[in-house]
């Protein structure tokens, strides 16, 4: 076995656990069942001659349970398994006392070898070299524009291709057809006042789209990463949602979300979805979430909404620290939507949710 942990300065995608977590005999029990299991199905799949490579991105926002189910597949001494395992996570997102810490002391200390990356943003250099690459153009005449690109990203990779997207996007950098290269503003680029922070930029491009994109955008970044099809579907048959279906397509036109298959649309990146989420004012964010419950709440009474249970009591739970449920008859319908969602996150042995 294997280890590789990468300290990631810069940003990255989805996060997780494998939903096994709290007191008690029964979630220990179950989390020694998930190990033992990927252990044996490990050293069934993987091999000196057919060795297998796992990378978990965004480990910081990994529970104790996940991080202790990779240990126990990375030490499995007992087993003929061969994997490499990569983990990265933002070290400006974890605090000392962050799991991640003692699984790196406890790999070591079982004899797996592990190698520890600190990965930084692009030098002024490899930006230069990746902007050359990008417009066919020698480094040395793209250099004005890419020392301007790396003072206002410091060479954040995905700042600077957001970035670069908003200067095409404003015409200050374009392609000249009689010319026959790439073109810019330098003056105006370097007047640009970007705060250094990736989110006023994107923020600032959504508040440019039209409106039915712009509360798409809000109504996703409510439910997180991610929006189930089955979710914008009853959405939509409220008059307050009905253009949300093309509202978000018009979002995934833009880059900003795609078609997960069929059944969801997710955005691109967190960032994006802390952006879009950041265009809803604070003092309104609770109220927010618990319109989009109330609604599908009324629009699935009396259905079966087994699909869709997390997803009601998420947005629903959201308003009920500020008064706004008020009616016994709702309070009671609500405790038990809860039941029954705490019912379903135990059978699927999720016991943070739970």
């Amino acid at each position: 076995s294997g280890s590789s942990a990468a300290s990631k300065m810069g940003v990255g995608g989805g996060g997780g656990g494998v939903g096994v977590d709290g007191d008690g005999a029964g979630s220990q029990m179950n989390l020694r069942s998930i190990c033992f299991t990927l252990q044996r199905f490990m050293r069934v799949v993987s091999s000196k001659s057919h060795p297998v490579m796992l990378f978990l991105d965004d480990l910081q926002w990994c529970d104790d349970s996940a991080l202790s189910v990779i240990e126990g597949i990375l030490c499995d001494v007992s087993g003929s398994s061969c994997l490499f395992f990569v983990g990265s996570y933002r070290s400006n997102e974890v605090k000392e006392d962050h799991a991640i810490f003692p699984l790196i002391d406890g790999l070591r200390s079982s004899g797996v070898p592990t190698t520890n990356m600190k990965l930084e943003g692009l030098t002024p250099l490899d930006l230069n070299t990746m902007i050359s690459d990008a417009m066919c153009m020698f480094p040395r005449i793209c250099s004005p524009l890419s020392d301007i690109v790396f003072q206002k990203t410091k060479g954040n990779p995905f700042f600077v291709l957001e970035f670069l997207r908003s200067l095409v996007d404003g015409g200050l950098l374009e392609y000249s057809t009689p010319k026959r290269r790439w073109v810019w503003d330098e003056d105006r680029i370097a007047a640009m006042d970007i705060t250094g922070n990736v989110l006023h930029l994107l923020s600032s491009k959504m508040s440019g789209l039209l409106e039915d994109a712009q509360l798409a955008l809000k109504v996703a970044a409510c439910f997180g990463i991610k929006m189930k099809e089955s979710v914008v579907g009853y959405l939509s048959t409220n008059s307050e949602y009905s253009n949300l279906q093309s509202g978000l397509e018009h979002v995934v036109a833009e880059g900003f979300m795609i078609k997960d298959g069929t059944s969801a649309f997710k955005f691109v990146h967190d960032k994006v979805r802390e952006a879009a989420y950041s265009l809803i004012p604070d003092s309104e964010k609770n109220q927010g979430h618990y319109r989009l419950g109330m609604t599908l709440y009324s629009m699935t009474k009396g259905r079966n909404v087994d699909d869709i249970i997390f997803s009601i009591v998420d947005q629903v739970n959201h308003g009920t620290d500020d008064s706004l449920v008020q009616s016994l008859e709702l309070k009671l319908d609500l405790a038990a939507l809860n039941e029954m969602a705490g019912v379903k996150a135990v059978d699927c042995s999720d016991y943070v949710t739970a």
